[in-house]
């Protein structure tokens, strides 16, 4: 347990921060299965960058392409701090293309 009271989990060969995470992933491979997406990847990094500085870097919880092609960026939340709120908006802004999804 952290101070966020989640419990890192591992599941095929990777840790994931939290049990909702990891059921997320398991849930993604059988979406995969079923042919309802047809690609996702855990743990994405986004360069934030303003005005040519980079300023940091959103690690989002998961890329999900779905069978039409369709790329959505997800993140799978218990606790929203501050610092969270203030990258996902920075990225939302920077990443205007991008669609994203958070899941409490």
């Amino acid at each position: 347990m952290n101070k966020y009271h989640n419990t890192i989990t591992e599941y095929r060969g990777r840790k994931y921060h939290s049990i909702k995470e990891m059921e997320y992933a398991v849930n993604l491979d059988w979406k995969l299965k079923a042919g309802d997406i047809i690609e996702w990847e855990p743990q994405v990094k986004l360069p934030l960058i303003v005005n040519g500085v980079k300023i940091c870097t959103y690690i989002i919880d998961f890329r999900v392409v779905d069978k039409n092609g369709k790329e959505t960026y997800t993140e799978i939340k218990g606790a929203e701090t501050e610092l969270w709120k203030i990258k996902y908006k920075l990225a939302k802004v920077l990443y205007p293309e991008l669609d994203f999804l958070v899941v409490k």
